[in-house]
């Protein structure tokens, strides 16, 4: 994958977003987002390192009427530190605040509230104890890291839910350094791992993990398994030839070239496609040569004929 973004085409589809959001982790998101609106838990959401905005996109369309919704990352300001700015300048440098403000806007009405700068300024802007649904996804240098736990700690409600990307990829060892140590240290409870996200809580994760084993258990397309570290059971799950759980096309889509459309889509997009045997037949003719075409049409109104009842049409 590429880090640019394709500035040729508006992503139609939320796939058409550059950034690293597996599907599964689109449907763990969708999950813990639903079950939270069916339980009424309310609270802000927050997104710490949005990149071009494909699991900002998600978390958009969740939010629920009187939310906040806040996203914070550098995007092409000046880093903190020297070895932030290492880090910027390597991974991130095609990433500017009007691409992914272009990114969501495809998707969504208006904006989430827009942070640019250090992942420090996050407990400034974001009122205590807020927040329900926290993705960190910033540095992956293990103090700012830290710092971003320990901010995730003040601003989720009691029961809320933070994410923690990257936890255990060989590339970011002071994101693997600080997670457990807060597992270890700071009073976090895993609730489950996919491959490169921690999702957890600071109130009661049994509740939370009983239901996720029963709609994990559910599903053929999951390989799921439960194991014990430090006293704490860990839910372990792993995408099975998943597919992406649907989701609404942009204002771009126009349902050409853009596969069958499927999907919940816009007003532009066509709910009932045109079936693929009578798409074929359009093809065919087109690519016939004109007497035939003619000919063939021909033939089908005179069975069409044929077959019409004495006295009145069909």
């Amino acid at each position: 994958m590429t880090a640019a973004q394709d500035t040729k085409r508006p992503p139609r589809r939320l796939d058409d977003v550059p950034g690293w959001f597996p599907v599964l982790d689109q449907m763990l998101f969708t999950w813990f987002l639903e079950r939270q609106k069916a339980a009424g838990i309310r609270g802000d959401l927050l997104e710490v390192g949005v990149y071009m905005g494909k699991s900002a996109i998600l978390l958009g369309h969740h939010r629920q009427p009187g939310e906040g919704y806040t996203v914070c990352d550098l995007f092409e300001g000046d880093a903190p530190d020297g070895a932030n700015r290492a880090e910027s300048t390597k991974s991130y440098s095609a990433l500017t605040q009007r691409a992914f403000e272009e990114n969501y806007l495809s998707f969504h009405d208006e904006l989430p509230r827009v942070l640019p700068g250090p992942s420090s300024r996050v407990p400034d802007e974001v009122e205590p104890r807020s927040c329900r649904f926290v993705h960190i996804d910033a540095s992956h240098l293990y103090e700012h890291v830290y710092g971003d736990i320990g901010a995730a700690h003040d601003l989720l409600r009691p029961d809320g839910v933070v994410v923690l990307d990257d936890f255990r990829s060989e590339h970011t060892p002071g994101v693997s350094i600080a997670t457990w140590e807060a597992v270890l240290n700071r009073g976090l409870r895993p609730i489950c791992l996919s491959t490169q996200k921690l999702y957890g809580t600071w109130g009661d994760s049994s509740a939370v993990q009983e239901e996720l084993l029963s709609m994990a258990r559910g599903r053929e397309d999951c390989h799921l398994s439960v194991q014990r570290a430090a006293g704490h059971p860990i839910v372990r799950l792993k995408s099975k030839n998943m597919e992406a759980p649907p989701f609404p096309f942009s204002r771009h889509h126009t349902g050409e070239a853009d596969g069958d459309g499927t999907g919940t889509g816009r007003a532009s997009v066509s709910r009932h496609p045109v079936p693929w045997r009578r798409r074929t037949k359009r093809i065919a003719a087109d690519l016939l040569p004109p007497v035939l075409t003619r000919a063939i049409r021909g033939a089908r109104a005179s069975r069409r004929a044929a077959d019409r009842p004495p006295g009145g049409s069909r």
